[in-house]
This record gives C-alpha cells, structure tokens and sequence, in this order.
C-alpha cells in the first residue's frame, strides 16, 4: 500500500520531467522557418557543392560543342561589337560541314550594343546578313538570346522607362513583360528571329534557372529549352507548360520530356562537368571556326580537306557560342567550379539535364520538415539517454549525424536526390546541445535534491557515489538486498531516571552522534531514531554488494567506541551517575529482502524499510538480551559477512523460533573483531562450541562441562555489570533438559517466548 501512495507523489514530477522536452520543439521549427524563408539558402547551397565536388563528373548522352568568344578571337577580330554576319557564316559552317543539330548563340543582338563610333554601313551589312540566313526557309536550328530588361532602364536623357523586370524566382501570377528581343533593323523594319531563346541574364544564378517567360502575346522559352525541342525534332506545338511541369511530345503525341519545375517556372541545373573538361565539354576556338568556315571554299584541297576534317568533330552536336572572355563580364561561379567561368555552360548543363532526364530532385517542404524533428528527436534522445548511455549515446548521435551526411552525400551521387543538410543537421546540434546543457543544470539540481534528501541520513561518501552513478534512488517501496541494523540501549529507562531532561538530551546526543557517524562511515543509512534506538539500513538506496560485512564491521565499531564513551563517562563522575558508565547497547542485524522507499502518507512520508526481514533484525536486538550477549545476528548475515572479508569473529548461539514466526533460524553472536579480540575470548569460544556440539547430541554431562569452562573465561572479558552470558544460559537449559528430555526427533530449536 506504501509504495503505491509514493508512486502517486512522485507521478506527478516524472510527467514534468517527461513534457518539458517539449519546450525544445520551437527550435526545430525556427530551423524550419528559416528555411522556408530562405535564410539557410546560402548555406545549403554550400552543401550542395560539396555534394557535386564528391560526386564528381557524369556523363551526358547529348554531346555538347562550345565554341568561345575568347581573347584569340577578339584580338583577331577586334573589340565588340562584331559583324554579325561572323555569326551567320560560323553558324551556316557548323550546319552544312559540321552537320550539328542545333546551334544557340549566347548573345543579345540589340541596337543598344551599337556603339556611335561603328561603321553603320558595315553595321547593317552585318545584321542583313545574319537576318537573310535566320529567315532561310523555314529557318535553320539557330537559337538566339534574349535578355530581361532591367528594373530600371533609362533613356538618352537620364529619364526611367516603363518597363518592368519579370518574376522569375516566384510562381507566375499574370503576364511578364516581354523580354528584350533581339532585332535587326532594315530601314524602318524590325526583324525578329524565328527562334528566340531566353537567356538568364538579371536572374545571375547558376543553380535554379526560369524555363520560360509569359508575355501578354506569347510565352518565351529558355535557350536550352529551344535547343532540346530542335535536338529532338518536336515542333513549337509540341511544348506544353503546365503548372508543375512542363512536357515535349513527338509530331505523333508521344512524350519525349517531362521537365519537373519548381515555384511553376524554375529549374535545378544538374551540373555534369567542370567547365575545363576536355573529354565532357570540348570546345573551339570562334576564330578557328571562322576561319575554317571560309577555307571550306578555299581553291586549296589541302585547306578544304582540313576545314572538312575540322567540322567532323561538330557531328550530331549541339554547339553553343558564347563569351568566353573574361572582359566580356559574363562569368560566374558554378557548383563545380569555385573560380568564375564563362555562364554559357549554364545553358549547356541545363541541356543535358533535359535530354537525359537527371533532374536533381529535393523533399517537399512538408517531408523536410518529417526529416527536420525525426533526426531531431533521434539526435537529442541519445544525446541525452542518461549517464549511464551519456558517453556511448553521445558517440551513437555523432555517428547517427555523420551517417545522415554520408547518405545525402550518397544519394545525390547515385540517385541526384538532394537531401536537405544545413536544417536537419543544424537542428538536431542546436536542440540537442541545448538539451545537454538542460539536462547538465537539471542533473545538478537532482544532485542538490539528492544530497539535500539523504545527507542528514547517509555519508558524504555514499551520497557523491549516488550523485556520480547517476541513478535516482529507488524511492516508493522498491524490494532490495538489504542488511537491517537495530540497536537498544540496555535497561535505558532505569538509568535515564536519575538524569534530567536536558542531561539525557546531551547524553543521547553525544551517543547518537557517534552510533550514526560510524554507520554513515560504512555506507549505511539512517532510517530513524526512536528515542534512543538508531534503526539503519546497509545496501539502500544505492545497492552495496558487501552490506553485510559493512553492517558487521560498524556494529562491532559502534560498541567499541561505546566502551571508549563509557571510560570518558567514568572520569565526569561530577556530571554522570554511575550508571552511564555501564550502559550497554544491543545491536541486531539480519540481511535479505525488503521493502525500501519513501513511505507514509500524501503530506508526510520517511524514507524507511518493511518486511519480515527487518522484523527479525527487531526480534534479534531484543533476543539478544536473554543470551547477554551486544551483536547478535542471523546465519544470512553471518554467511554473506564472511563473503565480503574475515575482520568479524562469530560463534554459533542457538537455532530459535521467534516469537510471530513459525520457521526457525540459526543465529550466531558477532563477538568482535579479529584484531581486538583477547586470547581469553577465544578460548571461551572453543569451550562454548564443545558445550554446544555435546548439547546438540543430547550429551547434558559433557554440555554442561564445557559451558562452565566457558563461563569462567567469559566472565573475565564481559562488561562490568553483565549478569547473563550465554553460558549461563546453557546452563540452566541443561539443568531444565535433564528433567525434560526432548526425545529422539529434537532439532535443536529453542522457541522464544518473548519479543
């Protein structure tokens, strides 16, 4: 019944215990409205590059020609702008000799690239030319570039123009306005290119690029968009753009793509090779190109043939054109490249991704954050499994997180699935260092409960061992190996009558002082004082394998510091009456189960101990006044004492029944120790043992003979004032046996009378 009333009070605490993690959930979800927000974007992306920088370079199965704009050409060909007709005759070279499949020119042709110094005759020749071979037939597989127009342009006269800069990160909710085309002027005529690629000029990213643009008018597509639609043959029509994604289909319906979009217009390059890779991105001079372009009409075989064998290289490619130098400005950092590069490779990566169809893919925002508290809750779990897993669940966490790294690292490169790392990681580090350090200040407080709560009753030493295993006491009625301790002062009442209150007081004091400081030195603790019996415990609350030997060993110290007390007492005959010079106290132990744990009612309740077991401890501290002896103690104490060392010195006394129990049990006084005990004692002991064997074959005589030489000794070594041994008592036993015989089926059980 007692330990379930301290379940019920202490319930109470352990829920609180188990809800306040609870408070750590808001640092979670910060990290995860962080990155909704976009304030981790930087770091993640970090992540990301890594991810590509271990995964390495992939191949594509589109082959991809850049032919650059570099220094060589603009130092043959002279600053920018150029003669566009450059353009038409490369371009026309690349389709008739080189047999490419789609050609993207990563330039913007607008009149405001006209500088006022160009030869405009020469100007218009340029563009007439280009305009004539775009507007061939049907046209050829030439993309051109079209660029936003910026948030504000102004014109010649400093004033801003209305134009607007399209929405090209959020989901589009009405039209954009278009973007700058490219034009070219005849006259008063404006041109417009039939093929017209959006290039991501204002957008400046090299990761998430918009594949289209709406205009009131028409819907604008990104170059490697237009490129994958001319390498594969589907028609305008064919491009449908749907909220999520946009799909090609084949003249005949069938679906050749399906680009996955995100915020309904972007999409994740999906990076395959460093810029400088000549095996995945091979690439030609402009100047080389133009010039073998013209010598595939040389009048010389021997050019001809090399400007043949030069355009072989192009076969099925798709080429794109591009600034390739530095002082073009049109350079940026990529996830595999950490120093700027030429961006026309954004759109030659976003090609392959396309026609391959490796698109990198990420959690919904939902499952991020699914992962966000589960690797949470995981991480702080072990990080704060309790002193005993402290440093291996700690270890176990710190596995646990590099193992999260190690499969988003993994499966990017196998799978090109780009799991989220700077929230979960960042999330489970902060919560769980920050339940650390709760659980360090809430640990300490348990220390000042525990210390607070069993200081008074255990030793300093025993309450930093409970405080250092980490374990709480097992409080409300928990069943242990305990060792019981009960002690009595002989015949109290009769001295304690010659003394005044306040000298009993101080000489109980001093007396309990000393009981309890010799108890706490062995490990035991104190369960309560009644008057002036002490009531103690070996082996709760925290488990002691030795509590016997250490009940034993503080008992016999607390007589011997007894006998000390009783000499001091001796010489303050002015302050004592005689009679506290021979108090004697009886000490009782018995080792086995009980009930241990904070009992009582709802408002008070004492840290104490129940059962049969200690009821016997009781029953031994009375018993051992009939025999006269101070320490009397069971055969389990006996045997698990001389488990734990040899310092205590027993003889067997009698094998009795309790009053209140019906089994019997041997008991055996425990008369000192080895160290302190006299030759005499010893001899007394051999002469009680042969006393006790000849008493047990019913040999009265020989008993009789053997307690008397027993009796002699003892009384040279008993106390003052002790008028029973346990010779004496065996004596009288024999006496009484000798008119009584108790018959061939006799045991050797004594049944007690008397509590």
């Amino acid at each position: 019944m007692a330990a379930s009333l301290h379940c019920a009070i202490v319930a109470k605490p352990n829920q609180l215990t188990k809800f306040r993690w609870l408070l750590l959930l808001p640092i979670p979800a910060f990290w995860c409205f962080a990155s909704y927000s976009g304030l981790l974007e930087f770091l993640e992306n970090k992540t990301v590059d890594a991810r590509f920088h271990v995964r390495g370079e992939i191949a594509a199965p589109i082959k991809v020609v850049y032919v650059d704009v570099d220094s060589e050409s603009i130092t043959d060909l002279g600053n920018w702008p150029w003669d566009r007709g450059y353009f038409a005759e490369v371009s026309e070279a690349l389709l008739a000799a080189g047999k490419v499949k789609a050609i993207g020119v990563d330039f913007v042709f607008s009149e405001k690239g006209k500088s006022e110094l160009v030869d405009q005759q020469r100007f218009l020749a340029g563009n007439l030319r280009l305009a004539a071979f775009l507007f061939e037939g049907a046209g050829p597989p030439v993309v051109l570039g079209a660029g936003y127009a910026a948030a504000e342009d102004r014109d010649i006269n400093g004033l801003p123009l209305v134009r607007k800069l399209p929405t090209v990160e959020k989901p589009l909710t009405g039209p954009i306005f278009p973007p700058e085309l490219p034009e070219f002027r005849n006259g008063d005529t404006v041109l417009n290119p039939p093929n017209i690629g959006l290039i991501d000029t204002i957008n400046g990213g090299t990761r998430r690029v918009p594949l289209f643009a709406q205009t009131e008018a028409k819907t604008y597509r990104h170059m490697a968009l237009e490129l994958a639609r001319l390498y594969w043959g589907i028609p305008p029509e064919g491009v449908t753009i749907f909220p999520d994604r946009v799909e090609l289909r084949k003249r005949d319906g069938a679906l050749q793509a399906s680009i996955p979009l995100v915020h309904r217009q972007n999409v994740e390059v999906n990076w395959f090779s460093h810029w400088s890779s000549p095996d995945h991105n091979p690439r030609a001079s402009f100047i080389d190109v133009l010039s073998h372009a013209r010598n595939l009409n040389s009048n010389s075989e021997v050019e001809h043939n090399a400007a043949q064998a030069f355009f072989n290289q192009f076969k099925d490619a798709v080429v794109l054109i591009g600034p390739a130098d530095p002082l073009l400005q049109d350079i940026a950092t990529t996830p595999l490249d950490r120093q700027p590069v030429p961006r026309v490779g954004i759109h030659g990566n976003l090609l392959k991704t396309i026609v391959s169809g490796i698109y990198l893919r990420r959690l919904s925002f939902s499952w991020e954050i699914v992962t966000v508290f589960l690797l949470t809750g995981v991480i702080t779990s072990l990080a704060i499994g309790g002193r005993r897993a402290g440093a291996s669940g700690r270890a176990m966490a710190v596995l646990l997180l590099g193992a999260y790294v190690a499969v988003g690292f993994a499966v990017f490169a196998k799978y090109h699935w780009v799991l989220p790392l700077t929230v979960p990681i960042g999330a489970a580090v902060s919560t769980s260092f920050l339940a650390v350090v709760w659980q360090l200040v809430h640990e300490e407080k348990q220390k000042g409960r525990i210390k607070s709560m069993f200081g008074t009753y255990v030793s300093p030493e025993l309450v930093n061992r409970m405080v250092e295993s980490g374990e709480d006491p097992k409080l409300g009625g928990a069943e242990v190996q305990i060792t019981a301790y009960f002690s009595d002062i002989q015949s109290f009442s009769t001295f304690s009558e010659r003394l005044t209150p306040p000298q009993v007081v101080e000489l109980m004091n001093e007396y309990l002082t000393a009981c309890t400081d010799l108890i706490t030195a062995q490990g035991g603790t104190l369960d309560k004082y009644i008057g002036d019996a002490v009531v103690a415990m070996f082996g709760a609350p925290l488990a002691l394998a030795d509590h016997a030997y250490r009940a034993c060993v503080a008992s016999q110290r607390v007589q011997l510091r007894l006998a000390e007390l009783r000499k001091k007492w001796s010489t303050e005959s002015n302050r004592w009456p005689d009679t506290v010079s021979r108090m004697r106290t009886r000490i009782g132990l018995n080792s086995g189960a009980a009930v241990v744990g904070n009992m009582g009612s709802l408002t008070r309740f004492n840290y104490t101990m129940m059962g049969d077991s200690v009821n016997l401890a009781a029953r031994l501290e009375s018993g051992a006044k009939t025999y006269g002896v101070c320490t009397l103690v069971t055969d389990a104490t006996k045997r698990a004492c001389e488990a734990g060392g040899r310092e205590c010195v027993f003889r067997f006394l009698d094998q009795i029944v309790v009053k209140g129990r019906s089994q019997a049990v041997a008991i055996y006084e425990l008369v000192g120790l080895t160290t302190e005990l006299s030759a005499e004692a010893r001899d007394s002991i051999a002469e009680f043992e042969k006393g006790i064997a000849a008493y047990l074959q019913q040999d009265w005589a020989s008993a009789m003979a053997g307690f008397k030489k027993a009796a002699e000794r003892e009384s040279h070594w008993k106390a003052e004032g002790v008028e029973v041994t346990p010779a004496s008592v065996y004596l009288e036993r024999c006496e009484w046996m000798k008119l009584n015989p108790p018959g061939p089926k006799w045991d050797g059980v004594w049944t007690m009378q008397t509590k």
